[in-house]
């Protein structure tokens, strides 16, 4: 039987109905502070912890409740004559019920401006021992962390008189959720504040001995890759700015698994390159890219470079979308358009496509994205995200020939697009254009192979990018057969030289970075 409960929230949301039910059904409600204040301006009966402790709140509240007649009354096991017997004795009265939700630290953590004080004197001490304290004893105490389980819990006690063990449980789990999700937000939180002051420590704080990780459920999912599979969409808390986590769907339908995994690779594609740019991209290989000095013509040779595989596929641009370049998205099926903003006239033309996604993310915003993790089976792999790329100064001119001003600008740009093909991975680049594009392959030279194809009689001219080293001249020769005049990679193979001797017959330049791009 429920005769007593404790109740103390930071969220209001269903309290005074909650708490009215429970005393209609006769049951005694415990509260502290302004939880308490809002029950009695309520007209509802409650008794102060104050009073049942005989103790004060002290230290500007931030102690309360860490009492021996609350933990006594919520951790004595009900059929243990010795734990009844000492309660009695010490004149400590069981608490049947606990409904508690916490400090709002992460409310107080995504304020503008927000203090490492501030969000100190939010991380709530007293409120998770109580829960973590009921939802141990479950099976004599419930506890209700969620305000979306107050009406479950008011039913079942109207209808039964009291929550069977099942139930029970699975409100004890919930807790035990919360709670490991809140220390989580709070370490991740001040971990960042020891990286920001000491970077020196980085390797030392960012892979921690026990990796324990705070997201939040963004949506459920119609399904995963494939409809056979549930999947649902979570956020790193504290990292959504600029991220797609945090873009705004302006139209179109909700997003899928797939969407939101190709969206999140096109959207790390376009961040590369500072003057306006394009990716077109499908299944996470980019498959038209470009540069130029405004938006719609960037937009206009990604299509061109690719208007075969673009079909079906995801836009990102880095600049906000103007009605002319709207007018070319729309002629083709795409499923999504990303941008930093758009037009109002340019958004109404998107919007006449009535399933198209119209995703708007905060490009300015250029913090720290976290960590990248790659769930294998009985672990994960976890490493820094690979944004770091060489020097220019540092690059090593290994031929003969020195790539032209024209050349260097191409190879560039294809190193910055390479880098987001998965491996192995071939990039042919002309004009600030993708001309070709061979990706996934398990060997250098079928991208090679796979690229010239796509290109065509464009490769004449063009340059390459590998987003590693060769390990034979196969790629050089094939690269000198295709017309392509110069070539971007990390360099480092025990057979460095058969290439560089390759291109030097051919007149091709080459340049070494010293730096991968494996993307797997």
């Amino acid at each position: 039987m429920i005769k007593r409960a404790l109740i103390s929230v930071s969220n209001k949301e269903g309290l005074v109905e909650f708490a009215r039910g429970l005393r209609e059904l006769g049951v005694e409600i415990l509260s502290t502070g302004g939880t308490a204040k809002a029950l009695q301006e309520a007209g509802i009966e409650v008794t102060t912890v104050s009073d049942v402790t005989g103790f004060p709140e002290i230290l500007d509240g931030r102690v309360k409740t860490l009492h021996p007649k609350i933990h006594g009354g919520i951790l004595a096991i009900r059929n243990n004559d010795e734990h009844m017997q000492q309660i009695s004795k010490l004149g400590i009265e069981p608490i049947d019920l606990v409904a508690i939700n916490l400090y709002p630290f992460k409310q107080t953590i995504e304020k503008p401006g927000v203090t490492l004080e501030e969000a100190i004197e939010n991380i709530d001490i007293g409120g998770p021992s109580m829960l973590r304290s009921a939802a141990k004893n479950h099976k004599d105490v419930v506890v209700v962390v969620d305000p979306e389980d107050y009406s479950l819990v008011l039913d079942e006690l109207k209808k039964k008189g009291n929550i069977d063990v099942k139930q029970r449980i699975k409100l004890a789990c919930k807790v035990f959720e919360h709670t490991a999700h809140y220390d989580a937000l709070i370490s991740g939180y001040l971990e960042k504040q020891i990286l920001a002051d000491e970077p020196a420590d980085l390797a030392v704080t960012e892979f921690p001995e026990n990796l324990t990780l705070a997201y939040e459920k963004i949506q459920d999912l119609r399904y995963g890759e494939n409809p056979h599979q549930k999947a649902a969409f979570y956020g790193e808390i504290g990292r959504h700015s600029g991220t797609l986590a945090g873009a705004k769907q302006l139209g179109g339908k909700e997003l899928s698994f797939n969407n939101i995994n190709d969206a999140d690779a096109a959207l790390k594609a376009v961040r590369e390159f500072d003057m306006p740019a394009a990716v077109g991209l499908k299944h996470t290989n980019p498959c038209g890219v470009a540069c130029s000095d405004n938006i719609y013509d960037a937009y206009v040779k990604a299509y061109a470079a690719d208007p075969v595989s673009i079909f079906g596929g995801i836009v990102a641009l880095n600049r906000p979308v103007d009605a002319q370049t709207a007018e070319e998205l729309v002629k083709i099926f795409l499923e999504i358009v990303i941008a930093p903003g758009y037009e109002p006239e340019a958004l109404e033309i998107l919007k006449t496509k009535k399933n198209l996604r119209i995703l708007e993310v905060d490009f300015d915003n250029k913090s720290d994205f976290g960590l990248d993790m790659k769930k294998v089976s009985g672990g994960l792999l976890v490493q820094e995200l690979d944004i770091k790329d060489f020097d220019e100064s540092d690059l090593k001119v290994v031929t003969k020939r020195a790539p032209s001003d024209k050349e260097m600008k191409d190879l560039l740009f294809g190193w910055k697009v390479v880098k987001h093909v998965k491996s192995n991975a071939i990039v042919l680049a002309k004009d600030l254009i993708t001309v070709g594009v061979g990706a996934g392959q398990v060997n250098r030279i079928w991208p090679t192979e796979q690229s010239i194809a796509h290109a065509g009689d464009k490769a004449k001219g063009a340059v390459l990018a590998s987003d590693a080293f060769f390990p034979f001249s196969d790629v050089v020769e094939a690269a000198a057969d295709a017309g392509i005049t110069a070539i971007i990679q990390p360099g480092g193979s025990l057979r460095d030289e058969d290439s560089i001797k390759a291109a030097d017959a051919n007149d091709i330049a080459m340049v070494f970075t010293g730096m991968r791009h494996f993307k797997h």
